[in-house]
Formats: C-alpha cells, structure tokens, sequence
C-alpha cells in the first residue's frame, strides 16, 4: 500500500523502534519500508541487511533532501510517505489513511499526521526511548485529539507517487533539510494541488529531532540553521516560508476543504512588500558575491 521512506543518519534503536510500530500497529501488511542510511556505523547497514529490508546509502551524512530522492526511486507502490527515524506511528495510522484517500478519490493531496509530544498533541511518554512509556502511550492516545487542520507542511506526510515524481521529490538545495518541507509544498501548489490536510486521526509520537540533539555540533548540521532555510525559500519563490504558510496554505487552522486562492487583504500586501524588501537586501547586499554560499543561480533552476 504505502512506500514508507525513512532517512536516518546513525540513530540506530530509534529506526528500529519506528519500524517495530509500523509492524504493530499497522492495520494492512502491504506497505514497504525503505530507509536511506547516512553514514551507518553505529550498526544500521549490518541490521538492514540482517533482515534483508531494501534501503539506500550514502557513506557520508547526504541529508534528509537526497536520501529521500535516492530511496524514494526504490519504492513500488503508488504512495510516497516521508517518516522520521525518531517517530512511533500509532494504532490504525493506515486504516485512517486509506480512508482518507478513498474519499479524495485522486492524486493531487498532501495529508500529515498529527505529531505527539514535539508536536500538536501534548502528552508526555518519554523524551527518550529510556524513559519512553509505550503502554502509557497506547492507552491514551484514543483520547489525546488536536483536530484535522489545514496546511501541514511537515512529516508525516503522504503524496501520489505520480506527484512526487512531477514535481521532483526534495530539493537538495535544503541541506540537510531545513525549509524543505515547505518548499516541497510550494512545488505542489504550483501543481495545481490544493487539498494540505493535517489528519488528527493519524498520529505519531515524535521523540523530538534525536539526530540533531545528538549531532549538533556535526558540520554536516551545524552549517545549517533555519535561517539558512528560509533564505534559500525567498530567494526562490520571492517570498517568505512565513507569508507562504499563513497567506497561502492558511496552516494550522481548521481544515475547511480544498484551498482557494489567497485573500488579498491589505496585510497580504504590506507583507508580501516586505518580503520583496528582504529579498532584495538577501540577493544583492547579504549574499553579494555567493558570500554566504546560497548558490542563487543553482537555486533558480530547481
């Protein structure tokens, strides 16, 4: 049913955690996981080929944006979902997700998870897997809702593979990741997809970015900041991750249906003025010269 794509650099007893969930709480038994495995020395190479999963590899930390590209083009189902190493996927997230996409009824969705704990739902089983209370977890979860809401732009997160492959996967420019989830979302607005829905009922508990709390001093992390991110965004699309997602994506309220078309209200335009400010101070004083390596001309292409 689903291509269960999982980037995971070095976080060994989290992947396997993540997987066992999958395995356990999952209503079908059709769906593939296929990790990408940065680096792998602590032991995740060795484990992926003891029990013979497909998955993909980079020797080096490649990031989230090309590991997903690489091992996306392994997958064999129709469905691209995008999962954390450090998520547990909750009871029947697959049977809510099916029936999710039987009433869509075609390709052009993006539908995410609720997140618990670091994320929409507060509920407190553990920021670790040494404190972790999983049947805590499983008896209360039935009970700790948020409501579907509208512009997610973050994993979990399902798209057609048929989208995926139109619009390109991941921009690798986003490395390691940062301000790749929004950028991808622009992509499928550009595609014509409207429908941006946040599901309540189809919940993972998030352990809280594990790898990046472990590898904060890492070079292949620590050159990238949400900054970083966010430039990249503006200068590709002219405006901001901020503007996109509040005037556009109208994330995180109610969902209310497919989106419409922006209202342009005078905050719409004094903020998009000010973007346009921000970009020209970023393209042409910030990073005159590449200075700051944002790459413009590479960034245009993609």
């Amino acid at each position: 049913m689903f291509s269960i794509i999982i980037p995971t650099f070095n976080n060994l007893d989290y992947l396997k955690k993540c997987i066992e969930s999958i395995k356990k709480n999952s209503t079908y038994n059709t769906h593939e996981i296929i990790p990408h495995v940065n680096d792998g020395s602590d032991g995740t190479l060795n484990f992926l080929k003891e029990n013979s999963f497909t998955y993909t590899h980079t020797v080096n930390n490649s990031g989230i944006c090309t590991g997903m590209n690489m091992a996306a083009k392994k997958s064999k189902t129709n469905y691209i979902l995008y999962a954390h190493d450090d998520f547990y996927f909750c009871p029947n997230w697959d049977h809510v997700l099916k029936n999710e996409l039987d009433k869509i009824g075609h390709n052009k969705f993006y539908l995410s998870g609720t997140m618990v704990n670091n994320g929409q739902i507060d509920l407190d089983c553990g920021s670790d897997l040494k404190s972790f209370d999983e049947d805590k977890l499983l008896n209360e979860i039935n009970n700790a809702n948020y409501y579907d809401f509208q512009g997610s732009t973050w994993a979990p997160h399902l798209i057609h593979k048929e989208i995926w492959e139109k619009v390109g996967g991941f921009s690798e420019e986003f490395f390691p990741g940062t301000g790749s989830d929004p950028d991808l979302n622009m992509k499928l607005w550009k595609q014509g997809v409207r429908i941006f829905k946040g599901i309540n009922d189809f919940k993972v508990y998030h352990f809280g970015s594990i790898v990046t709390r472990k590898y904060k001093n890492h070079p292949s992390i620590k050159t990238e900041s949400g900054s970083r991110g966010a430039k990249i965004f503006l200068l590709k699309w002219g405006i901001s991750i901020k503007f996109f997602k509040k005037y556009i994506l109208k994330s995180d309220i109610k969902y209310q249906g497919p989106l419409n078309k922006p209202n342009k209200n005078l905050n719409y335009f004094i903020n998009y003025i000010i973007d346009k400010f921000n970009y020209c101070y970023i393209k042409y004083i910030y990073n005159f010269g590449n200075k700051h390596n944002l790459n413009i001309n590479e960034i245009n292409k993609n």
